[in-house]
């Protein structure tokens, strides 16, 4: 065990270290230059297009090969939002500095066209499945667009052993602990639970995920938002010189007041960096599998949600985050760290039911990722065993028992391979990415041809 901790140890160093970061944020700059920074040039016409036309009839339409284009999205932002905007955002403020912050914000700027070529991709070249339902994402652009089928498969094996993990064992802990610590419920009781609705929802394949996170998604979004603008408004006051001290700490080079790490610049930018591409995945290739699904015709337009998803999950929601811990003032004590340290200053802004609501904000991003993460690892294995309706159940039932295991386990070994995994899908992807920007530019730049205006009104 000691050996395979120490071996794991060493690949996470090579793949979350300064080679993978500047990999990642390399791609999103590349990317933004080739499309002349398309997330700034379009940033309102993609508004108008995803949010702003959400109630519009063509984000609702579905098919027999495929979801609805919102279903889709709501399960990539499932297991987009999971507990890293909450927990994970506390344990870069506190290792990095609130300067973390600000290079969180810039991974998420540069992350916006990175998620936006990945999901064009997936529509480009995803594929038609034996039932006729559309499936696709990293796998499917590697090998239909680049050729490189063995390239395809190393990503679906990391992507499979990362499901298990970071989507599953990870999230189901972080509900049982936020129960246990604020309801008294015991491990097990919880896990058992999480069973029940893991089968319930799982088993039905991708279109009962899809219809359950079409619900819950925006419920805990609304739900989270709106209790984080309460907590702001309560402590409205602090709020500019939480924004100041954000700034300041981003580009100092020396410790910063109260810490004992003595921050500076480089902490900042590698905790800030680490951090945005947890809390919004681009550059990983996961949510591209979800959006492959859509029943969406046009790559660009459902691209735009990607943009979109980055946007709402980091600069917003993490935003949202980082003030309330740092307007709390709890943050630089050295006693308090990750979700203890979220939901001591949610409950220093709002006595009582600050607990309250990052517990159950935990308990909705943490079971929407599960769930989310659950059809990424369906399409991994399908792609690997040449869609094997045995293989997939097999999968299927294993995920079910893992959020049990979860539950009631000890998961530092399992939450590092599932880190280490998670970055080894990056590899591939982002030479998909990359080696296939070409075709992002072209089928962008013909769409925004037939428009003939910038911006539009959303499409009806």
């Amino acid at each position: 065990m000691e050996l395979l901790r120490a071996i794991n140890t060493a690949i996470n160093d090579i793949v979350w270290g300064p080679v993978m970061l500047t990999l990642l944020i390399g791609t999103g700059l590349f990317l933004s230059v080739k499309t002349g920074f398309l997330q700034f040039r379009r940033f309102g016409y993609m508004l108008k297009n995803t949010i702003c036309g959400v109630f519009s009839k063509n984000q609702h339409q579905k098919d027999a090969a495929g979801v609805s284009p919102f279903q889709a999205v709501a399960t990539a932002m499932a297991g987009t939002i999971g507990t890293g905007s909450i927990a994970g955002l506390s344990t870069a403020i506190v290792a990095g500095g609130p300067g973390a912050v600000f290079w969180m914000w810039i991974s998420a700027l540069l992350g916006m066209v990175t998620k936006y070529a990945e999901i064009v991709l997936s529509l480009k070249y995803r594929e038609k499945n034996d039932k006729g339902e559309w499936v696709g994402g990293p796998m499917y652009y590697i090998k239909n667009g680049l050729g490189l089928k063995w390239l395809a498969a190393l990503f679906a094996v990391f992507a499979m052993i990362a499901c298990l993990g970071t989507g599953n064992a990870t999230q189901s802990n972080s509900i049982a602990v936020a129960i246990e610590s604020t309801f008294h419920v015991a491990p097990w009781i919880t896990g058992v639970v999480l069973v029940i609705i893991a089968a319930a929802v799982i088993l039905g394949g991708m279109r009962r995920i899809a219809s359950v996170n079409e619900k819950l998604v925006p419920f805990m979004a609304v739900f989270f938002v709106g209790c984080s603008v309460v907590a702001m408004i309560l402590n409205i006051e602090k709020v500019p010189a939480a924004f100041a001290l954000i700034f300041r700490e981003a580009f100092n080079f020396r410790a910063a007041a109260g810490g004992a790490a003595g921050y500076g610049i480089m902490a900042a930018m590698h905790y800030g960096f680490a951090r945005g591409v947890f809390s919004n995945e681009a550059g990983l290739g996961s949510a591209p599998m979800a959006h492959a699904a859509s029943s969406a015709k046009n790559p660009v337009q459902q691209g735009l949600w990607g943009m979109f998803e980055v946007f709402f999950t980091t600069i917003v929601i993490c935003t949202l985050s980082a003030l309330i811990i740092l307007t709390g003032g709890l943050w630089d004590t050295g006693a308090l760290d990750g979700a203890a340290l979220s939901i001591a200053s949610f409950d220093s802004i709002l006595p009582g039911i600050g607990r309250v609501i990052v517990t159950l904000s935990t308990i909705f991003f943490a079971l929407s990722t599960l769930l989310g993460w659950a059809y990424y690892g369906e399409v991994s294995v399908s792609y690997l065993f040449k869609n094997s309706k045995w293989a997939v159940l097999i999968y299927r039932i294993v995920y079910v028992a893992v959020s049990f295991v979860g539950a009631v386990g000890s998961l530092d070994l399992i939450w590092s391979i599932a880190e280490t995994m998670n970055g080894l899908m990056a590899i591939p992807n982002l030479i998909g990415v990359v080696g296939l920007c070409g075709v992002v530019t072209k089928l962008t730049k013909e769409h925004f041809a037939a428009k003939k205006a910038d911006p539009l009104p959303a499409e009806k």
